[in-house]
């Protein structure tokens, strides 16, 4: 609980902010465990599994975006950089 002066009213406020913390560690959790499992599939070059771990990875991001647990430009740079790890991916089976 924080360390604040206040009455019902503050410590609402508190229990709310937990829940919520709780709530956002758990979407983030996810977030973390869709994008190593992307990774992964990326790095054993399997193109199919990737591929479709791309696209949870990307709704898990929009979502989160959606409900304010991350910052849009977060969401985009992650995206981004997942997209760059498949091209690369598609570049080296193409070789």
């Amino acid at each position: 609980m924080a360390n604040i002066k206040g009455g019902r009213a503050a410590r609402k406020r508190d229990r709310q902010n937990a829940k919520a913390r709780k709530r956002n560690a758990v979407a983030k959790a996810k977030l973390h465990d869709a994008h190593k499992k992307l990774f992964k599939a990326a790095d054993v070059n399997d193109k199919e599994v990737a591929e479709k771990k791309f696209k949870e990875f990307v709704s898990g991001l929009d979502k989160a975006v959606k409900k304010g647990i991350i910052t849009k430009n977060t969401a985009n740079r992650k995206k981004s950089r997942a997209q760059l790890k498949l091209n690369k991916m598609a570049a080296a089976e193409a070789k």
